[in-house]
This record gives structure tokens, sequence and C-alpha cells, in this order.
């Protein structure tokens, strides 16, 4: 045989071991996301939490008696020994700026805590960037968040943007079947969000400069035109009607 046809066992034995490792990893967490929504939690939180863990196996007793522990369990029990510098950086803001859902997910939680900074973040990715990032799927229990996040800090000087978020939400994949699943609360919070929204529909009025520049008018009144209309294709988006 010509050297090209000799075949690499050693490669086909590591594609073989990646395939498998692949299939149970699969299947593993699978099962992990059917146990979730038999238990019913609560939140994607919990619900990604069991997913990720899937793959983690109970303790032996061999591994819970003897051997000596290093590393301790709580390591803020130590955060008083850690040098001043670390501290700092450890306190320090992150900025918000998710590449991916995943990248979102974390850092929503993880750096955005008060209902005020994360609707500051939301107008900062604005819709277009959150369409993209969550294309495939806004998650379990997230849509929810955002929802009652723009209902609490809503203002009338954000309508546009934020008619632009809800515009891009519910272009996700599976949006409807999120929109079902919102808990009884959250669909309270939507309907106040679009209460809110529809209260800020009254015209605004043109600087006095400007009142017989008929331009700047028209421009207004269907700057208007756009809002309202996508206000209502946003009511029946969200099953407002």
């Amino acid at each position: 045989m010509e050297r090209n046809d000799v075949i690499d066992f050693k490669a086909l034995e590591k594609e073989l071991q990646d395939a498998l490792a692949a299939d149970e990893k699969y299947k593993r967490e699978n099962a992990a996301k059917l146990r979730a929504v038999e238990q019913r939690v609560s939140s994607y939180e919990e619900f990604r939490s069991i997913v990720l863990a899937s793959h983690l196996k109970p303790l032996e007793r061999k591994d819970k008696m003897g051997g000596k522990r290093n590393v301790p369990w709580n390591c803020h029990t130590t955060k008083g020994n850690l040098p001043r510098w670390a501290t700092e950086i450890s306190q320090e803001k992150v900025p918000f700026q998710p590449e991916t859902s995943a990248e979102f997910y974390r850092d929503w939680r993880r750096h955005l805590r008060s209902g005020p900074e994360r609707y500051q973040a939301l107008l900062q990715l604005g819709g277009p960037k959150l369409g993209h990032l969550f294309q495939t799927d806004v998650g379990f229990g997230l849509l929810g968040e955002l929802l009652v996040t723009l209902a609490d800090h809503v203002r009338l000087a954000d309508r546009m943007t934020v008619l632009g978020v809800l515009r891009s939400l519910a272009s996700t994949g599976r949006f409807t079947l999120n929109l079902s699943l919102l808990s009884h609360a959250e669909q309270e919070s939507c309907r106040e969000l679009f209460q809110k929204l529809q209260a800020m529909a009254t015209p605004r009025p043109v600087h006095e400069g400007l009142c017989r520049d008929k331009q700047a008018v028209a421009e207004q009144d269907g700057g208007l035109q756009e809002e309202e209309g996508l206000l209502q294709e946003l009511l029946g988006l969200y099953q407002m009607h």
C-alpha cells in the first residue's frame, strides 16, 4: 500500500472517543433538562444550574472521610487575608458588553444586581444587539426578568428605545413559548409596561421657536406615527389586546 493509504488507528480511536464523549454529554444534559422540567424549577438560573451540574456525581464515603483538605470550602472566609490590590480589583465595575447569550446570562446575574443598572444596560445594548444575542432563544425565565426591569424603570425619553427592545425580543426563537411561561407577576409587569407606554403616547410639544417650521412639525408627527404603529404591533405580539 502507498504511504497515503496507511490507516491512522490512533487518530480513528481519538475521533471515536470524542464522538462517544459528545454523545454521552448530550444524553446527560438532555436528561437533566427533562428532570428540571419535571421538577418545575422556578427560574432559568435554577434550570441552568441543574444542567451545568449534570456531570457531577454524589460523593462516596471515602471521598468525605479522611485525607488532607488544603482548599477551604468557603473562599469568602479568607477574604480578609487578601492583599489590598486584590480586593480593589474584585470590586471594580465590569463593563456590560456581552458577545454571546451565555456571557449575557453570566454578567446579568453576576454584575448587574440593581434594577436601574439592569435597565441602563438594556438601553445601552439596544434592540438590535439583544436580538442578535438571543436570535435562537431568550431562555427560560430571562424574558420575565427583562420585562419586569423595563416595566419598573421605563421613562418617556426612552420610549422608542424600549419599543425597539421589545420588538427585538419578540423576534427571537420560541418567543411565544417563553411568553406563555411567564409567571403571573411577570404577566402583570408586562401589562403594566404596555399601559405606561400607551400613557406616554400624548403629542410632544415642538419648541416654541420652531412652531412655524412645517418640516419640524411633519418630522415630529411622522415619528409619533411610527412609534404608535410599532406599539400597536407589539400589543398583538405580546398578547395584550
